[in-house]
């Protein structure tokens, strides 16, 4: 393998057009190579555009002469095309959630380790400069006390937003029809979807909960859960996550330590601007709001999954940190059909 990876991308679908093949076009490090999907009209539409060779079958994509893979279809085929290409010795970059579930996460996390090849998830957030000094200023906070994180999805305004934002995506809509049968099961599509960035969030900023209480409240097909968890040194974490809220996106965390307050305030991605930081040293009676400019983390992201490989170096996130965050969205969806019972991770 030379130092520029050579990249094939699993599945056309829409994340794939409008997230990671922009991202992929003019990242550094990677040249992609070609693109598979069952859709014919998709696999062809999309290879046309970025002139590299279209598969149909998986199998001859993995054949081609690349280094690695990103993952880009529904969680429900993550383990068996995880497994296929760790399997024929490629690397991969997987979309979040990691899989269906922490079982089978844990299934691609062993089958990476032990095929000696890379696996990251696909958390963009962590690829986020505001994002990498946050988590670094809150390590100067000392001891945590409490932890407030939300993430709410807008609903009517989604679509208009995401109209202007996304290029041109080609649609197949026999493919669409039966994705949206998949997707019927809205509670466990969006918590399992939205959740993925949530406790990834989480865990990368304040750590891993030891254990978490959850409730649920739905309006017509709008659903709420909020929740608290214990986190490390007994700091106490407030979530919630909302899809759909009726107003515009909002994300953000704010995190109270002994010495300090770190403030975040993130933006729908693609608006391709930097999480905004405010970092409060009481020490000093300094506030600081660094300035890093627009970024787009999907790029960010693959950039870095390809320096992993070059390297050899982790990948952040790891096929284990998949594996903890769904682990936490087991643990919402029980605790909220429980009543709020406390589930322990």
């Amino acid at each position: 393998m030379t130092d520029r990876v050579r990249l094939g991308v699993i599945g056309c679908g829409r994340i794939a057009q409008v997230a990671h093949l922009p991202a992929v076009a003019k990242a550094d490090g990677v040249e992609l190579v070609g693109v598979s999907d069952p859709s014919r009209m998709l696999v062809e539409s999309v290879a046309r555009q970025y002139g590299v060779t279209a598969y149909t079958e998986t199998d001859a994509l993995l054949d081609d002469d690349i280094d690695a893979v990103v993952i880009a279809v529904p969680d429900r085929l993550h383990l068996p095309l995880g497994l296929q290409a760790l399997s024929a010795g490629k690397h991969v970059l997987m979309e979040k959630p990691a899989a269906s579930d922490s079982d089978e996460a844990q299934r691609l996390a062993r089958a990476a380790t032990a095929a000696d090849r890379k696996l990251q998830i696909g958390a963009m957030r962590r690829h986020d400069p505001g994002m990498r000094y946050a988590a670094n200023a809150i390590g100067h906070l000392g001891q945590l006390m409490t932890v407030s994180l939300w993430y709410r999805i807008q609903g009517k305004l989604r679509a208009p937003t995401e109209a202007a934002l996304f290029p041109p995506t080609a649609v197949d809509d026999d493919v669409r029809r039966g994705e949206a049968s998949h997707k019927a099961d809205r509670r466990r599509y969006l918590l399992a979807t939205h959740g993925a960035h949530v406790f990834d969030t989480m865990r990368m900023l304040v750590g891993d909960p030891s254990i978490v209480h959850a409730h649920l409240a739905q309006v017509g097909g709008d659903f709420s859960w909020h929740g608290n968890a214990h986190i490390a040194d007994g700091a106490l974490c407030s979530f919630e996550l909302s899809a759909n809220v009726h107003s515009e996106y909002a994300e953000g965390i704010e995190v109270y330590g002994e010495r300090g307050h770190v403030r975040v305030r993130s933006y729908f991605p693609f608006y391709r601007r930097t999480s905004e930081v405010q970092y409060f040293d009481e020490e000093s009676g300094e506030a600081r709001e660094p300035e890093f400019g627009a970024t787009d983390p999907y790029q960010r992201q693959v950039e870095a999954f390809a320096r992993a490989i070059v390297d050899g170096t982790p990948t952040t996130p790891s096929g284990e940190d998949g594996v903890a965050a769904l682990r936490i969205i087991e643990a919402v969806a029980t605790s909220a059909a429980c009543g709020g019972q406390g589930v322990p991770l």
